[in-house]
């Protein structure tokens, strides 16, 4: 989970281009971002019967490896790595 984790550190370049812009179209880029890494990320794993999370049982989930659901936390965590990953 580190690396998968780990990989937010590749938001700081996007973070430094959007500054600028609103709060809801950071959040939301940075929601599908984190949204895309944890869908291939999960496929990938699940193929080789690897993926630590199973969201199946979840109402929203699509395909057990994301949950729809979840948007309103990535929203807030990639603002919170914005803030973690700006260096000014």
């Amino acid at each position: 989970m580190f690396p998968i984790y780990g990989m937010a550190a590749c938001l700081s370049p996007l973070c430094k281009r959007l500054k600028s812009r609103n709060t809801l179209l950071r959040g939301g880029i940075y929601a599908i971002l984190i949204y895309s890494a944890e869908y291939v990320s999960g496929i990938l794993l699940k193929k080789y019967n690897a993926c630590p999370w199973d969201y199946s049982k979840a109402k929203f989930n699509y395909k057990g490896v994301i949950r729809l659901d979840y948007a309103p936390a990535w929203f807030l965590a990639g603002l919170i790595f914005e803030k973690i990953l700006s260096v000014e």
